[in-house]
């Protein structure tokens, strides 16, 4: 049998929709099955659709379930082992927050017309049992930088690499081709970030803000962003993070978004961040960065989803 991923090693994109989606509590069990069964078939035809239509705009739509819902939905048991409910991670200053999400979908285009009309196609079939959470319209600002000005993503795997950290292989053999999804809205301070000159920018994160290099081990502070959310070179993820937000209200942050073959590697990284390494020496970017959203999601491969369709 099969089990071909759904694109989660595909590079992030000019324009990009997170939407998450939470089913109505007052909505009969089978009605949410059966949209359910809809909805799974949709984001198949879209993503069929997208290279039949437009083969150069580097168009998917990857659908991610979370745990109640898979419980909620009667899907596969045993659940795929390190699908969980996800629990905040508490530090002394600052919290990875857990917030509820039942599917979750990425969606990317070069064309930010196919990239809205995915995202309406998406929320029609949805609002009839579920009601929308986070909507957040994500863009490439420069070259793949943040708006803390910084280029995010630097380590990301490459190549066959890509398919190795992010997608699920012998260990699991029931959801091979699957993926552990993991999301966290991020808003950022930028008065604060902007006070500090690019000298004290470049400790906080751990490279150079122009030419993106990482600094020296013996110069790179311990709490440095890279110090911290990289916990070795064979415990990676594939990050898709990109900056969203309102230049007048001044609401500007980065949806962080990774796709792992265990999420225990995720986990690591974020203890990292939040408590510290050793505790109490947490990750510096949070003093200019808020986590408001955190949710864990389940990615089916392509043969499952096809399953879940009817």
């Amino acid at each position: 049998m099969s089990n071909t991923p759904q694109n989660v090693t595909d590079y992030p994109n000019d324009n990009t929709y997170f939407l998450v989606w939470n089913f109505k509590e007052d909505i009969l069990a089978e009605k949410i099955k059966a949209g359910f069964q809809r909805i799974c078939a949709l984001v198949i035809n879209i993503n069929n659709s997208a290279l039949d239509r437009f083969p150069d705009s580097k168009a998917s739509c990857v659908m991610g379930i979370g745990h109640e819902a898979w419980l909620k939905l009667d899907l596969p048991k045993p659940l795929p082992k390190e699908l969980k409910a996800f629990e905040p991670i508490v530090g002394d200053k600052h919290i990875a927050v857990a917030t509820k999400g039942d599917l979750h979908f990425h969606i990317r285009s070069d064309q930010k017309s196919f990239a809205y009309d995915m995202s309406s196609m998406i929320s029609d079939f949805m609002k009839d049992i579920a009601d929308c959470a986070v909507e957040v319209q994500g863009f490439r600002y420069w070259d793949s930088r943040s708006i803390l000005g910084f280029v995010d993503g630097t380590e990301n795997p490459h190549g066959k690499d890509r398919d190795y950290f992010s997608v699920i292989n012998e260990q699991d053999l029931k959801y091979q081709g699957g993926s552990y999804l993991f999301v966290q809205k991020y808003i950022h301070n930028l008065d604060a970030w902007k006070s500090l000159s690019v000298e004290e920018q470049e400790k906080v994160i751990g490279r150079s803000k122009d030419q993106d290099i990482e600094m020296d081990d013996d110069v790179k502070p311990k709490n440095s962003h890279i110090a911290l959310s990289n916990v070795g070179d064979d415990l990676k993820v594939v990050r898709d993070n990109m900056p969203f937000g309102n230049v007048a209200t001044n609401e500007m942050g980065t949806y962080f978004i990774c796709y792992a073959s265990t999420f225990s590697t995720v986990e690591k990284m974020l203890t990292n961040m939040f408590i510290g390494d050793p505790p109490g020496n947490y990750d510096r970017i949070l003093d200019f960065s808020t986590a408001k959203t955190g949710t864990l999601f389940f990615v089916p491969s392509l043969d499952m989803l096809a399953d879940f369709s009817g």
